[in-house]
């Protein structure tokens, strides 16, 4: 059975060289669609840039120009039918209007490329509940089918509260999913992180002596003593960076949101570091993860960085992503697939309601608000229902009833 294709998404490029001495491609991020790369600048491997979040945008726009020509009005005429309106025209309006303005557009727009496929050439009219099921139906996940169909409500409700259609149809979404409970026991978490620093890379069955996991080591160290999600410690900076969140090692405080970057959801507050976390950051900033001097002698390290500019880094740069990584050292560690990146900050929240945090604190500090703390993780806490749980048990003392007069 062929792979499903992921839809046009960015990828970073290095440079690449033909066998005849001339150059394939300069360094920078591409737009991949299937076999195809379309450059679309330079700029840092670590994040793409604005710029090349809108031309992924475009790129989506412009692929389904002819189902949007084949329409019967101009897509932002106002007043229309829905019998008259595509999909992707009304898709067209919002990653024009809308998108641009969201913490990862690029990410709206491979999702509504998903939409498209499935929707693009049908009307407004046709949508109902069957149809809906139907697409959550084609996707992997009923996750992943509810979050993309969120996006086409809020691309159809923004064309029709901005005048262009008579009417809206509604979307009937999956079921949500329900909370993971899976969290990590204090021995679970030592097993993945000794496995990540004791990995060694493979070669024809061979074990080699160089290490591949530690950065993988790192990153679970920050997300356990931190709860912060997989994407803000990958993206994080020693020192302050334009573009990313950082640690300050002077003050032990984790700036998980870059400056300037919008708020969200999802809050990324700073967090306190833990005296233990700082002082392995420190001495991150110092000395490189992988340098190995033994039998090349001192030569070898000529011209090499010996200092860490990210949290988390591969070879000299930083990580994208670590779930294919991580998928090994969680192998490695004997723990089964429900044991996700996620699930580290899973653990964190879990880790204080035990330790019987007050949930303020608590909720500050994850970056979440108390509300959800309180409804996901509150049963872990030692004073859980203990004031119900007490005064139940205790024998009831009704009151004399009044003697007649």
């Amino acid at each position: 059975m062929p792979r499903a294709s992921k839809g046009p998404r960015l990828v970073w490029r290095d440079e690449s060289w033909k066998t005849d001495g001339t150059r394939r491609n300069r360094a920078g991020w591409f737009i991949r669609d299937g076999s195809t790369f379309i450059s679309v600048g330079g700029g840092e491997r670590s994040r793409p840039g604005i710029e090349n979040e809108e031309a992924l945008a475009a790129y989506i726009i412009d692929k389904f120009q002819p189902a949007r020509e084949r329409g019967r009005g101009p897509a932002r005429q106002r007043g229309r039918d829905p019998d008259d309106v595509l999909i992707a025209e009304v898709i067209n309006v919002y990653l024009t209007d809308v998108a641009p303005d969201h913490a990862a557009p690029e990410e709206t727009a491979a999702r509504l490329d998903k939409i498209l496929d499935f929707f693009g050439e049908k009307t407004l009219s046709v949508i109902n509940g069957k149809l809906c099921r139907d697409y959550a139906a084609s996707r992997p996940t009923e996750a992943a089918a509810r979050r993309q169909l969120e996006d086409l409500r809020a691309a159809i409700n923004y064309y029709w509260e901005e005048g262009y259609a008579t009417a809206a149809p509604t979307i009937r979404l999956p079921r949500k999913p329900e909370p993971r409970e899976r969290w990590l026991t204090r021995s679970e978490a030592a097993a993945l992180i000794w496995a990540a620093w004791r990995m060694k890379q493979t070669w024809k069955g061979q074990e080699s002596g160089r290490r591949t996991g530690r950065h993988l080591a790192r990153f679970m160290l920050v997300a356990l003593y931190t709860g912060t999600r997989s994407a803000a410690v990958c993206g994080a900076a020693i020192r302050p960076t334009e573009g990313h969140g950082y640690v300050d090692l002077d003050r032990g405080i984790f700036y998980r949101r870059a400056g300037g970057a919008k708020k969200t959801k999802k809050r990324q507050p700073p967090a306190r570091l833990t005296p233990r976390l700082l002082a392995h950051l420190r001495r991150w900033a110092r000395t490189d993860l992988d340098i190995r001097t033994k039998g090349r002698g001192k030569s070898a390290n000529i011209g090499r960085k010996i200092s860490q500019d990210f949290v988390v880094e591969w070879n000299g740069k930083p990580v994208q992503s670590i779930k294919k990584g991580f998928r090994k050292v969680r192998k490695a560690a004997g723990l089964g697939p429900d044991v996700t990146p996620h699930t580290l900050r899973h653990t964190a929240a879990t880790w204080l309601m035990q330790a019987g945090t007050d949930v303020w604190a608590a909720a500050g500090f994850l970056g979440m608000t108390v509300e959800v703390l309180i409804d996901t993780y509150g049963h872990h806490h030692p004073d859980f229902q203990a004031d119900a749980a007490e005064k139940i048990a205790k024998k009831h003392v009704a009151g004399k009833a009044p003697k007649p007069s």
